[in-house]
């Protein structure tokens, strides 16, 4: 083949920075929208907070009347909702009299900046500051390991006894239970410590009567048991509780109550109350210990009822104001082309697209959230049982949008409403057909079936095909599989799981 030149022509569809930026903000969720906000504040010396109560003017005198009221303050109120379009708010530059003030003409010359100035790191706020929470910012989640090596350092013990000590506790897993056997214990152990298998088994007997009852047991008996013993003497039902968990805990297991019953020679009622004492230990002792830390959800829109009419509204407090620094923006010179001019135009205009991405992220969140109330007006009046199906592709063609772009709006985004506080993919559920003919929400459904068990005879709980004729006699046609993927989807156990001893 020969080769040669050819010329064609085609349309293609290309993202701009700008573009590719609108799009990254509106998929982050608040907290990475405020990391990203801190981000662009500390590298563009442009942009800055807006004091909080300050007029939201333009600052920036390079840009037009068009420009300007990007950088202004624009409040659209429709019938359903209330929305405030700008972007949060700040701290202001320091004057040049008030750094001459602060700053001393000399300082020795072994002076560190921290001996005459208080970073922000090493500060610490005065006593009347109310806003100071020092739990807060110190605290931080406790493992179990840690917890049960503080009691070992209160106990007193000998050397070789801690070292063995210290290698239990490592061998206990999350739930609080002994992963590894005794003589595995042993063999990790230093030779030259000459233990035995003894002295292991009294070690691990102390560390059981740590907190929380039940630790470092070997398996579920074991942990019942513990937690049993330590009881108070007078417990009611303490000693028989004793009996039923290490002679018949498989019975219970079963839930073979009339064998239990034929077993320890009881009645019903007081094998029942023996049960209610089993069933209020805890078999997983060491999840009671919180190693994580906590995590907060903000939410970015806020509905409520006013005069019979439900509003929504962007929270305002979750994003800082931002606008062009007026001071910064008046030193670029158009018709300058040196390399500072260059920069500071350059910063300029991405402080501008940033807060113009901003907007739009702003505009799309409050045009979606406010589709959703629409749709899912009675899921606020009356609650689950009311919510409608609604999919992606009903939002996307009421606001006009596609439904990429409303899956990314819709993504670690959250709503505070009077019922809680939900993601907005909560709202979004498909839909089941009824019998006549019309649609019902598979979130209302499981509702339904989170209903139904909430109110049945723990002696005879309904089975899953018991559920579907129930919910088929209320004209909604689910079948039995459907029911059993809903009934696990909530949590709820089989019916052969929840059967109780009245």
């Amino acid at each position: 083949m020969k080769a040669s030149l050819v010329l064609k022509m085609g349309q293609q569809l290309t993202m701009t920075p700008q573009l590719q930026q609108a799009i990254r903000l509106l998929q982050l969720s608040t907290l990475d929208l405020q990391q990203e906000i801190q981000e662009a504040l500390e590298s563009n010396p442009m942009l800055e907070r807006q004091e909080e109560g300050e007029d939201f003017e333009t600052s920036d005198p390079m840009a037009d009347n068009a420009e300007k009221g990007l950088d202004g303050q624009h409040t659209e109120r429709t019938q359903e909702n209330t929305y405030e379009e700008s972007v949060g708010d700040g701290d202001g530059a320091f004057e040049e009299s008030e750094w001459s003030d602060r700053i001393p003409n000399e300082l020795p010359v072994d002076t560190a900046w921290e001996d005459v100035y208080q970073t922000s790191a090493s500060s610490l706020p005065s006593s009347d500051d109310d806003e100071w929470d020092f739990t807060s910012r110190t605290s931080s989640g406790e493992s179990l390991q840690s917890h049960l090596l503080w009691q070992l350092n209160l106990a007193p013990m000998s050397d070789t006894d801690r070292i063995i000590a210290v290698t239990i506790i490592d061998c206990i897993n999350p739930q609080g239970y002994l992963e590894e056997t005794l003589e595995e214990i042993l063999a990790s152990l230093d030779p030259e410590l000459e233990v035995e298998l003894d002295e292991v088994e009294v070690v691990l007997r102390r560390i059981q009567q740590f907190e929380p009852a039940g630790i470092a047991a070997r398996d579920l008996r074991e942990c019942l048991l513990l937690q049993l013993r330590q009881l108070p003497d007078g417990t009611p039902w303490r000693n028989e509780a004793l009996q039923l968990v290490k002679d018949h805990l498989d019975l219970l297991g079963s839930r073979d109550y009339s064998l239990l019953m034929r077993r320890m020679k009881l009645k019903e009622d007081d094998l029942r109350q023996i049960i209610e004492l089993v069933q209020s230990l805890n078999p997983r002792p060491g999840s009671q210990i919180e190693s994580s830390e906590p995590e907060y959800v903000v939410p970015d829109v806020i509905v409520r009822k006013h005069n019979g009419r439900w509003l929504v509204e962007l929270n305002q407090e979750a994003v800082p104001r931002l606008r062009v620094n007026a001071q910064y923006a008046g030193f670029v010179k158009r018709a300058d082309s040196s390399a500072d001019n260059t920069f500071m135009r350059n910063q300029l205009q991405e402080a501008r697209w940033f807060i113009k991405s901003l907007q739009s992220r702003n505009e799309t969140l409050m045009k979606v959230a406010t589709q959703i109330i629409e749709h899912q007006r009675g899921f606020l009046e009356y609650g689950d049982e009311a919510m409608k199906p609604l999919v992606l592709h009903d939002i996307a063609e009421a606001v006009g949008m596609h439904e990429s772009t409303i899956s990314r709006v819709t993504t670690q985004k959250y709503m505070h409403t009077p019922r809680g506080i939900y993601e907005l993919k909560y709202f979004f559920s498909s839909h089941v057909s009824t019998a006549e003919g019309g649609e019902c929400s598979s979130t209302a459904i499981r509702a339904i079936i989170k209903k139904l068990v909430a109110a049945e005879n723990q002696k005879k709980p309904l089975s899953d095909s018991k559920i579907a004729g129930l919910l088929e006699a209320q004209g909604i046609q689910v079948a039995r599989r459907t029911v059993a993927k809903y009934r696990e989807s909530l949590g709820i156990a089989p019916s052969s799981e929840r059967k109780r001893l009245m």
